[in-house]
């Protein structure tokens, strides 16, 4: 890609995400995009076909960064310490547009992406480690991207209240105490109605 677009591509971008730190996503025009980039509506269009493209492609270029710095080898978000450790690495490093995105109003699109990274990760994993026979597939997974999702967007949107040495280390005795205790359970007591 020629130089001077890739500027004023990454510009816009840039412009869009200042935009949505101020406001609700809804109440961002083409026009003001334009004007924070500095430049003309005419160009804003020729990369983006409008502003829903546009954080479309602001979230995709975050998640492959994402992937590709975080992930290269050792498979997902929740698979080893190395991928959580790069993970919280890379939220900590992009910390503004992670909190923009995660805070911004109406704005569901992103934590919905969020969770479908992390489905993605945990489906092949779960598969390769077998899971209990008396867990289910669809509950266990569901349980781990809500505590995922909810444990990244707890700690972006809290500004990081701890560093991402005490996060992994926490949030991986918990994936193991998870792990120790659906290994141990036999089954669920017999519940008595009061």
């Amino acid at each position: 890609m020629d130089r001077r677009i890739q500027k004023s591509k990454l510009a816009i971008m840039d412009a869009f995400m200042r935009l949505m730190s101020e406001k609700d996503f809804e109440s961002i025009t083409i026009n003001q995009i334009a004007e924070e980039a500095n430049v003309n509506r005419g160009t804003v269009y020729l990369h983006f076909t409008d502003k829903y493209d546009l954080r479309d492609q602001c979230m995709e270029v975050q998640f492959n960064q994402l992937l590709r710095s975080c992930m290269p080898e050792e498979g997902m978000v929740f698979t080893s310490r190395t991928a959580l450790l790069r993970t919280f690495e890379h939220l900590e490093q992009n910390a503004s547009f992670y909190y923009v995105m995660l805070t911004s109003k109406g704005n569901t699109v992103f934590r919905d992406r969020m969770e479908t990274v992390i489905q993605q990760s945990l489906s092949d994993h779960l598969d390769s480690i077998g899971l209990d026979k008396e867990l289910n597939k669809d509950i266990t997974m569901q349980f781990l991207i809500s505590a995922g999702v909810g444990l990244l967007e707890w700690w972006i949107t809290r500004s990081m209240p701890f560093p991402t040495s005490v996060m992994v280390e926490q949030f991986w005795q918990l994936l193991e105490r998870l792990q120790l205790q659906s290994a141990q359970s036999d089954e669920l007591p017999n519940r008595t109605d009061e």
